[in-house]
């Protein structure tokens, strides 16, 4: 009996955790039409933290991103260095569909990345294979942008397995940066 109420309060508090998400369309009516085709053009960095579950920094990071585009498709090719010294890559192919939404694909995505956008926000979703040590997870990813302003975009992602957060990432990109690379 003791089974079943821990199991049902349980059950409850994670459906309670897993429904106080943001929907897109709350961003509808901002101001803004934060397209990701026109801001991630040229040259920029951008710079962040990996949290953990607790909200401890476990890393920080610096990103080169070289962003390149013909008609509705462009590649957004990303170095990440990292506070421990290690160096990473990942080459984001996306096509901008018809409705204005966009998909992509990269090296450690799982399948396709959905991304969409109202006013001022920029949402992201995919499935990415995380290698830690010897181990390669599968992790949800949940990716928000927002656009500040003309040069600077806050990018909040939150990492989570079975439908628990096991991790946040945070960066900040700023296209106004005289300098364009992270060295």
């Amino acid at each position: 009996m003791k089974k079943s109420i821990y199991t049902l309060i349980s059950l409850f508090i994670l459906i309670s955790l897993s429904s106080c998400s943001t929907a897109l369309e709350e961003y509808s009516q901002e101001d803004g039409n934060f397209d990701i085709k026109e801001y991630f053009t040229g040259n920029l960095v951008a710079r962040g933290v990996i949290q953990d579950y607790s909200s401890k920094v476990n890393r920080r990071f610096c990103v080169d991103i070289e962003g390149t585009w013909q008609g509705s498709d462009g590649l957004l090719a990303e170095k990440f260095y990292f506070d421990d010294g290690e160096i990473s890559y990942r080459n984001w192919q996306l096509s901008k569909q018809p409705d204005g939404s966009y998909q992509g694909t990269a090296e450690d995505v799982v399948g396709k990345a959905i991304g969409k956008h109202q006013g001022f926000a920029f949402q992201f979703q995919y499935e990415l294979s995380l290698v830690v040590g010897n181990t390669t997870y599968q992790v949800e990813m949940d990716d928000w942008m927002y656009q500040l302003n003309d040069s600077h975009v806050l990018n909040k992602t939150v990492m989570r397995k079975l439908g628990v957060k096991v991790a946040e990432v945070t960066l900040f990109f700023d296209k106004s940066l005289p300098q364009k690379q992270c060295g």
